[in-house]
């Protein structure tokens, strides 16, 4: 499933990076501290978390997650949206709390 996709199935909102929707979906990676998820996301997770500047964005493309979802209405700042247009880094947001997210995503995953 695309991250196009998760987000029409799940009524997500598009924040930035939409030209990077075609991306395949292998996993999902919660959490709000970044080194911590420098270090255990895997490449093609969806990332679930509140963390919406420039800094989730970069570890985003670190760890080349499909997307990032900002969960319960997080807020996506001027330069993370920017950044994540320019590297072509999805970013969904959604009302929904972390796990509820999470619950969702693992529904749709291979």
């Amino acid at each position: 499933m695309t991250v196009k996709e998760l987000a029409e199935k799940l009524g997500m909102t598009f924040l930035a990076g939409e030209s990077g929707g075609d991306r395949e979906i292998e996993g999902c990676y919660v959490g709000d501290l970044l080194s911590w998820v420098m270090a255990r996301a895997e490449s093609g997770d969806v990332w679930i978390t509140v963390m919406g500047n420039v800094n989730a964005i970069a570890v985003a493309s670190l760890t080349d997650s499909a997307c990032i979802v900002l969960a319960e209405s997080a807020g996506l700042d001027q330069d993370a949206k920017e950044r994540a247009d320019q590297q072509e880094i999805p970013v969904l947001a959604t009302e929904k709390d972390s796990f509820a997210t999470a619950v969702a995503v693992a529904g749709y995953l291979p």
